[in-house]
């Protein structure tokens, strides 16, 4: 027992006398400890730690991103000759025990196309107090892909100019021609035709916004000249806009004008003309769009007069037609929903009211009156394959004479093109109006037209195209109801982009529950089209 006791005192003597070596703090990566292990902080006062303490560790970069001192490099990028690696520097002796100096930092040599780590700002502010800093080079971003192939356009399309911010495509057309029947009656001589019908489209090329119009202008002259002349103007434009205000809210602006006389056998007409009298409708409308996701609300207003001209009779003397001007406001609320992507159904209603400048017309009529019209439809956009817009509904209008019968009926808009193939494109196209009318005890004429025209490519150069109307004219009043009917075809041959020779015949009927106004009309036209 003595043996064992003085043994076990030998070791714990023993273990007690040997030195205990600490760890060697001199290397920069062993980890550096604040208080000694040998004296545990309850037996040790906290020094103050010196300021090189709160430094940033020092920052190593590699000489390129994925590359390390093995020399391989992730990025699969040859290079031309394989630098040798060098040595790293020895540390040096620290200045006291409890900081240590950074080696110092080579500036390491970047590829423009290499993106580093961190910026020069950054691994100034990472660096050693007393490291040179690092000198990053200029960072490029690599060529862009290039585009796929895709089909080149129409190379006989309008390539038009710019004007400033707009875009805008001119074009004039030169017709000659002959009509069996100018005057559309149903005894009556052909004549020599010949219109010049100048138009210009104008777009706007804006980041935000939309600006859009057209304007197409036409006279058309008869020869030898009939009695009362036939020869007259046909201005027809209008321009849109669009102001976003925000993302899901906008400001609708929109503008009108309209030139033209009444068609030759009207009952609108006086008797013993020299010359057809023209009229000007112009307007305008405004209002605001919402957004709510899929539902779009809009609200509008609309202002339009329509002025007449005097008419001119055989006889050298003028009659006045300022009964027949007249001021007409609306409004309009329309409210849609996508139903799917390019498809929008919508329902659409409004009110309007018709003021003329003199309340009781030359016979003694009161022809100011209210109007209610309502239509369900949808817009569509469908991949470019059908786009546009139809629409049903019904309207009514009553006037301030009892006299005056109410006018009403069913009412159909559209304006649809359907690309069925590469070759041939289908339109549709639709109006209904209700006209004013100074005939005594008429009402109103109520005009619906209908047109279908088919155009076919047998060659980028050559177009093909097919043309049906259908028209009907109720007289409510008169008791008077009129057809139209019309079949053509013509024929387009492209030049070039600028220049372009059309050719039409068309073939006219009217038919009329009242004897001696049915009538055949032939229309040939050969002509010149000028595009920029």
């Amino acid at each position: 027992m003595t043996a064992v006791c003085a043994l076990a005192l030998g070791v714990t003597v023993g273990v007690a006398s040997a030195q205990i070596v600490p760890p060697d703090y001199s290397d920069p990566l062993t980890p550096k400890l604040q208080t000694d292990p040998r004296k545990p902080p309850r037996f040790q006062q906290f020094s103050k730690p010196q300021l090189e303490q709160l430094e940033a560790p020092p920052v190593f970069t590699a000489s390129t991103p994925a590359a390390g001192n093995t020399g391989f490099d992730s990025t699969n990028r040859k290079s031309k000759a394989k630098a040798k690696p060098k040595p790293r520097p020895a540390a040096s002796t620290p200045a006291s025990t409890d900081t240590f100096a950074a080696p110092p930092v080579e500036t390491p040599s970047v590829s423009p196309y290499q993106k580093p780590f961190a910026s020069s700002a950054m691994s100034a502010n990472a660096s050693a107090p007393g490291s040179p800093s690092v000198e990053i080079g200029p960072i490029r971003k690599p060529p862009a892909k290039r585009k796929a192939h895709s089909e080149p356009g129409d190379p006989y399309a309008a390539l038009g100019f710019h004007a400033g911010s707009f875009l805008l495509y001119p074009a004039i057309e030169v017709i000659g021609g002959y009509d069996t029947n100018p005057s559309r009656t149903p005894s009556a001589k052909g004549a020599a035709l010949y219109s010049i019908a100048p138009e210009l489209r104008a777009e706007s090329n804006w980041s935000r916004h939309e600006l859009k119009g057209e304007l197409r202008g036409s006279y058309t002259g008869y020869s030898p000249d009939t009695e009362p002349t036939l020869s007259r103007p046909n201005v027809n434009g209008k321009a849109d806009g669009r102001i976003d205000v925000t993302r899901d809210t906008r400001i609708d602006l929109g503008s009108r004008v309209l030139v033209a006389t009444d068609n030759p056998g009207s009952p609108n007409l006086q008797a013993n003309l020299a010359k057809l009298p023209a009229f000007t409708t112009f307007g305008g409308s405004a209002g605001v769009g919402q957004k709510f996701s899929r539902f779009d609300l809009s609200l509008k207003g609309d202002a339009e007069r329509t002025v007449y001209q005097d008419s001119k009779l055989t006889d050298g003397s003028t009659a006045s037609n300022d009964d027949r001007n007249y001021n007409q406001y609306g409004v309009k609320l329309r409210g849609g929903y996508e139903l799917t992507p390019g498809v929008t159904p919508f329902v659409e209603a409004g009110i309007d009211t018709r003021r003329h400048d003199q309340a009781i017309d030359s016979s003694g009529y009161q022809r100011n009156s209210k109007g209610v019209t309502a239509l369900v439809g949808s817009t569509f956009e469908l991949s470019r394959l059908l786009t546009g817009e139809v629409a049903v509904g019904y309207t009514k209008r009553n006037y301030d004479d009892a006299r005056l019968s109410q006018l009403s009926g069913l009412i159909g808009n559209a304006s649809l093109v359907w690309t069925a193939n590469a070759l041939t494109t289908v339109k549709l196209t639709a109006a209904s109006m209700i006209g004013e009318s100074n005939v005594p005890g008429v009402s109103g004429s109520f005009y619906r037209d209908v047109g279908l025209q088919v155009d076919h490519s047998f060659r980028r150069w050559l177009i093909g195209s097919v043309k049906l109307g259908f028209g009907l004219d109720n007289y409510v009043g008169l008791s008077r109801e009129d057809k139209r009917y019309s079949v053509g075809a013509g024929l387009t041959y492209k030049l070039n982009r600028t220049t372009q020779i059309k050719g039409e015949a068309r073939q006219d009927w009217l038919r009329s529950n009242v004897t001696g106004n049915d009538y055949t009309a032939s229309v040939f036209m050969l002509g010149l089209r000028f595009q920029q």
